[in-house]
């Protein structure tokens, strides 16, 4: 077995717990506002979709 190729791990860093942390958020913000549990199954959806959209739309305005 190579032991280069065994037991390496990648990590995110700051920026895999800052995109956690808004996907935390999202879902609290977007569950304050379901009325039923099927609303709150969208809420947690949205809450893991909403980032692309967010990118999308600077993107967009930056127009790259």
């Amino acid at each position: 077995m190579d032991n280069n190729s065994s037991n390496k791990m990648q990590s995110g860093g700051m920026l895999g717990g800052a995109y956690f942390l808004t996907i935390v958020g999202a879902a609290v913000y977007f569950l304050q506002n379901a009325a039923s549990f099927w609303g709150g199954v969208l809420a947690i959806l949205k809450a893991f979709v909403w980032p692309s959209f967010a990118i999308y739309k600077v993107l967009e305005i930056l127009k790259l």
